[in-house]
């Protein structure tokens, strides 16, 4: 007599791991489209004000705006930071070690609204000004993350890669990279995640963005439109978090099965 064993299907886990991420996304979609819906909630913020929805320019236009800048910074500030991450482990850059992080550091210790004020003399008013303070801003976590998760691998493990006829640089790409990438993508995380908020300084120096209603409301003295900047900004930046967060968990899934 055989028995069947009973098979229960269980829900897929990478769509579990997705649901938080899509349902901020969700919210923030949402917001963007039905801002005006919520009149009534923002004249009872302003009682007073005449306009409680900011309508100088459409919110998925800003939205757009902010994405790109982010996304511009994060690139070159990714590609710059684990470069030099990745530079000073190797044998030859050692001693340069002191120097990236000092120089990552530095960043940090300006706050964006100076680096701003010293940027625009020389680069005008616009993106490119916040752009630059987005990536000296940003480099600091990506750095010290890439450094830590890079000499955080075993030494076993790479002489072992070298045992096996691996060169530097195969041991680099193959084994070091790939172990590392959990640690390497938790300052990406930080430094994305920060840099969202942050970039909403760009509507000082005429970089139009989702920092322009908070702009606008501080100017003017409306809190309506102060809260409507700060709400997208705040479900963007939990959009972000949270996809950075579902991709480090299936990497580190995906080290844990390997």
């Amino acid at each position: 007599m055989t028995r069947n064993s009973a098979t229960v299907s269980l829900p897929n886990a990478p769509s579990i791991q997705w649901f938080l991420p899509l349902i901020w996304i969700a919210l923030l979609a949402m917001c963007i489209v039905g801002m005006p819906l919520l009149e009534g909630l923002f004249r009872w913020v302003e009682p007073d004000a005449r306009q409680v929805v900011y309508d100088r320019a459409a919110f998925y236009e800003l939205l757009g705006r902010h994405v790109l800048v982010v996304s511009v910074a994060a690139v070159v500030t990714i590609a710059v930071g684990v470069a030099a991450g990745i530079a000073v482990t190797r044998e030859r850059g050692r001693d340069f070690l002191p120097l990236v992080g000092q120089l990552a550091s530095l960043g940090q210790t300006f706050p964006p609204v100076a680096v701003l004020a010293l940027a625009v003399p020389v680069l005008g008013f616009g993106t490119l000004p916040i752009i630059v303070a987005l990536m000296l801003y940003g480099l600091l976590p990506i750095v010290r993350n890439t450094l830590a998760g890079i000499n955080d691998v075993d030494a076993t493990i790479k002489e072992a890669a070298q045992a096996m006829g691996m060169t530097s640089w195969q041991v680099l790409r193959h084994v070091e990279l790939p172990l590392a990438a959990p640690v390497i993508l938790a300052g990406v995380r930080t430094s994305v995640t920060i840099n969202i908020a942050t970039a909403a300084l760009g509507a000082t120096v005429g970089a139009s963005n989702l920092g322009d209603p908070i702009i606008a409301g501080i100017v003017n003295g409306n809190m309506a439109y102060v809260l409507q900047g700060a709400l997208l900004i705040a479900l963007l930046a939990l959009s972000a978090d949270s996809a950075f967060n579902v991709y480090q968990q299936r990497l580190r899934q995906r080290l844990s099965a390997s």
